[in-house]
């Protein structure tokens, strides 16, 4: 039986990389279809899958307190020396349970996960869902992307859809806000494309 790939497969073998990859485009460039929904009180945010640290430091720069969660070392030690930010700290954990976020007892004003769910297969992502919306805040924001297309060699991916995603939020009590369909943007990789989701819980 052939083993099972790891989520997280691939990228610290090609940290290097995509340090440069990732980092080549700026946080605003990134989010552009989403920016407007970012809160702007500053609060706590939380970016799972952090990876080179760029997104976490634009939430910081807007002075939110940023929980930034990267489970590949290579990834994770790097980000934390491109961006030395106090209003970041940084922490080693995963989904689909986020243990050591849970752990903490903290309610998040905003949870980003960029091309991150992917990753996860049908019962990862239920569960991550179920944990995720548990950590949001009473008036708290999720934003995610999803990505389509051929799966790089090495790499463990699925494919998912907006209308799954969008009933395992609303299953959790979360609201869609925005949904929004792009092409792969600056990197231009063959057919690759991205749905951007954004969800609102409920205020109490």
């Amino acid at each position: 039986m052939a083993a099972v790939r790891a989520s997280t497969a691939g990228y610290g073998e090609e940290a290097p990389a995509l340090i440069r990859q990732y980092e080549s485009i700026s946080f605003a460039q990134a989010h552009r279809q989403v920016l407007h929904l970012i809160p702007t009180t500053p609060g706590r945010a939380l970016d799972i899958g952090a990876g080179t640290g760029r997104d976490a430091a634009g939430l910081a720069a807007m002075g939110h307190a940023v929980l930034a969660v990267e489970p590949t070392e290579e990834l994770r030690r790097a980000a934390a020396a491109l961006h030395p930010l106090p209003r970041i700290e940084w922490l080693d954990d995963s989904l689909p349970l986020l243990p050591r976020v849970t752990q903490r007892r903290i309610a998040f004003d905003l949870v980003l996960l960029s091309a991150v769910w992917m990753h996860l297969d049908k019962g990862q992502r239920r569960r991550a869902m179920r944990r995720i919306a548990s950590l949001l805040a009473p008036g708290g924001v999720m934003i995610m992307s999803l990505r389509h297309g051929p799966v790089p060699p090495g790499r463990r991916m699925f494919e998912v859809t907006a209308s799954e995603t969008t009933d395992l939020a609303q299953a959790r009590g979360l609201a869609l806000v925005l949904q929004a369909e792009h092409q792969d943007g600056a990197f231009r990789r063959p057919g690759v494309s991205w749905t951007r989701l954004v969800f609102s819980k409920p205020s109490e």
